[in-house]
């Protein structure tokens, strides 16, 4: 399949509703049974961009922009999520880094590529190259949530069931309708040191039930993805896979605020890669930041020696 650079557009299928204004951009793709949404552009090397909890393709837009003359890009918005159909189970971050791997696959592109994972999805991330060593080139965490010690206190069942539960009563009171759009913009604005124009799909997406049960879900199932990467950690190593950590910095002092870079500079230890720093930035990196993101992507080296399977021996 070639890139889709705007040019491979149609209204969304199956699964997909168009929620916004005329052709939907990229297409339809069914991967394990559930219909997503997946954009490819421009040309090279591979890299896929995945976004935090509840984020759709368009938040990568402006990254995206900068990458597709040098990278060949990979979006996809996680199921229930932008235009996605939702799946039959909670996520899980060995699913989403299978996910990643099946996307990969149904557009034809089994060999190495670089994962960049925000937020939530750098656990998808970091599980994608831990799992499929001989398919990671090099991973970018932008802004990526970090717990040294994961230990959840439910039952995942529970803690699932409890957020669907609610996620089902919201909807039907029609919360997400009324609401949603709202709640998504005060959202982005917490989160970013600019101001950022909406995207003409934003509305539509955030309106629906579907994508607050995928944000109720994610949110529910975050403690036990973090715990399924720390467990991964000891018996699936990177083998020098060339690792970026970026870091949001807003530019104030604030205890809080030192202590995210910390942690962000202990991560990037962890993993025996680079720590670097976007500011002025929120945590919305690719909006506030979008060279930032790109350059991080395009400075990450490989040592030959390291690549492919060769590196998981």
């Amino acid at each position: 399949m070639s890139g889709d650079g705007g040019r491979n557009r149609r209204k969304s299928t199956r699964g997909g509703p168009a929620d916004g204004p005329g052709p939907v951009p990229g297409r339809m793709l069914r991967v394990d049974g559930v219909v997503l949404h997946v954009l490819r552009e421009g040309s090279g090397p591979v890299c896929v961009l995945s976004g935090g909890l509840g984020m759709s393709w368009f938040d990568w837009d402006a990254v995206a922009a900068c990458l597709a003359p040098h990278r060949t890009v990979v979006r996809f918005d996680r199921p229930g999520l932008g235009l996605s159909a939702p799946a039959p189970e909670p996520p899980t971050a060995a699913g989403e880094a299978a996910r990643i791997a099946h996307v990969l696959d149904a557009l034809g592109l089994p060999g190495p590529c670089t994962v960049v994972g925000h937020s939530l999805a750098a656990f998808h991330a970091e599980a994608f190259a831990r799992l499929y060593p001989d398919r990671a080139a090099g991973l970018v965490l932008v802004d990526g949530s970090v717990e040294e010690d994961p230990r959840p206190l439910l039952p995942r069942t529970v803690r699932t069931a409890w957020a669907g539960g609610l996620a089902s009563v919201l909807s039907a009171a029609g919360v997400p309708r009324a609401l949603g759009p709202a709640a998504r913009r005060l959202t982005t604005r917490a989160l970013t040191v600019r101001d950022h124009p909406g995207d003409p799909y934003e509305t539509g997406a955030y309106r629906t039930s579907r994508v607050l049960r995928a944000c109720a879900l994610e949110n529910a199932t975050y403690a036990y993805q973090a715990a399924e990467v720390a467990a991964l950690r000891p018996d699936h190593p990177l083998w020098g896979l060339p690792v970026t950590v970026l870091a949001a910095y807003d530019g104030s002092e604030t205890p809080r605020e030192l202590r995210w870079l910390e942690r962000q500079r202990a991560l990037a230890t962890q993993l025996g890669g680079t720590f670097a720093v976007a500011a002025p930035a929120g945590h919305l990196v690719m909006a506030d930041a979008p060279d930032a993101v790109a350059t991080a992507v395009l400075s990450l080296t490989a040592d030959p020696d390291l690549e492919g399977p060769q590196r998981g021996r």
